[in-house]
């Protein structure tokens, strides 16, 4: 049986080629990629906007504000100052001059002495009997001379006889006065008006001749010794007056009354003594003390230590604000020192000081210098703007 010719026939496969959409996307995207490159290229291809190099008031970098304070340089007087020790004007040991036992102790220790004051004595039994025996000597021997004398205006007598009783007579008395010495030696005096500082023995101690029982100080006047170095030794000299105050809180006026001529050989100083009254409430020897003598006049300024700067050497000094608002660095020595401030030189005669900021500006800097009392009031204002917010 013939098939019908139409189920034999093939369906046609689709195709796009001939829709008329395709070759719009392809139009489309081609576009869309010539855009992209040229607005890559077009930094490179147009000339760009030229930035504003001009930096606007606003942002121009500000001066460092500082606080400055008007200074007027002052006659002020130039002072030596050294640290010392005061030393008593006699120091010395007592020793006894006799052996035997301590039979009396006469003195304290710590007490006040005169000189020549009885301190102790040493039993004086035997030396009391040897005096005794040779002043019976001496007696003997002056008896034998007169009458020696008188048997030679007798005719009895020879000048043999008067030589030889002459010479028994002026050994007597040598005899009468070694007893009497050493009987005088058991007593212990004091060489000088003192006062007794140590004192070591007790009754019924046996001593020796020559032992060191004890020590006496004489602190009137007290002598304060110091150290002077070589540069300062030129303004020091005999009779100046000088500030002596202790470690105890006294202060005396003194007197320069040595300075040494000769350098210690490892210190390189000079040795002075100042002399000091020490009469009413007398300063213990051997305590510390401070010297001040005034040695000229200088012109100086002065102000706070904290005002002091340190310059690129290290070189102490003072930073100040010219004519022109600029920084200038001083090298300053200092005169005087004292508990609320410092005396310094090497300023001119009147500068303004940097008081405030002076460690955050160097020598040749630009500032905006303010006085002490503009700075006190605008931190006042501020700290009241941070209260009412």
């Amino acid at each position: 049986m013939t098939m019908p010719q139409s189920a034999t026939t093939e369906t046609p496969a689709l195709s796009f080629q001939d829709d008329g959409g395709v070759s719009r996307s392809k139009w489309v995207a081609a576009a869309l990629i010539l855009a992209l490159l040229g607005w890559m290229a077009s930094g490179f291809v147009l000339p760009g906007e030229e930035p504003d190099t001009k930096t606007s008031v606003a942002d121009a970098p500000r001066e460092i504000a500082v606080a400055v304070r008007e200074s007027r340089a002052e006659p002020v007087t130039r002072i030596f100052s050294a640290e010392g020790q005061a030393q008593p004007d006699r120091l010395s040991s007592i020793r006894t001059e006799a052996t035997g036992e301590i039979a009396e102790v006469a003195a304290r220790k710590g007490e006040a002495v005169e000189a020549a004051q009885i301190i102790a004595r040493v039993d004086n039994t035997q030396r009391q009997a040897e005096l005794e025996r040779a002043q019976e000597e001496l007696t003997r021997a002056e008896r034998d001379f007169r009458n020696a004398e008188t048997l030679l205006e007798r005719g009895a007598s020879t000048l043999d006889r008067i030589a030889e009783t002459r010479s028994a007579l002026a050994a007597a008395r040598a005899q009468v006065a070694a007893a009497e010495e050493a009987l005088e030696n058991t007593i212990i005096r004091a060489p000088f008006a003192g006062t007794l500082d140590e004192l070591t023995i007790e009754v019924g101690e046996y001593v020796t001749a020559g032992e060191e029982v004890g020590e006496i100080v004489d602190g009137e006047p007290l002598t304060v010794v110091i150290q002077v170095p070589q540069q300062s030794l030129s303004a020091l000299e005999v009779g100046q007056d000088a500030e002596v105050s202790f470690i105890t809180g006294q202060v005396r006026q003194g007197e320069v009354a040595y300075i040494g001529v000769n350098a210690d050989a490892e210190t390189r100083t000079f040795r002075a003594e100042i002399v000091v009254p020490n009469q009413e409430d007398p300063v213990p020897s051997g305590v510390s003390a401070e010297v001040r003598i005034p040695v000229g006049e200088t012109v100086a300024h002065f102000l706070s230590p904290a005002v002091l700067s340190l310059g690129s050497d290290g070189a102490l000094g003072v930073k100040t604000v010219d004519d022109g608002n600029r920084v200038e660095f001083h090298e300053v020595e200092i005169v005087r020192a004292q508990t609320d401030g410092i005396w310094i030189s090497g300023l001119p005669d009147e500068v303004r000081i940097i008081t405030i900021g002076q460690g955050f500006v160097s020598a040749g800097e630009a500032v905006a210098p303010r006085t002490e009392d503009e700075v006190a009031t605008l931190a006042a204002t501020d700290d009241r703007r941070e209260m009412t917010e």
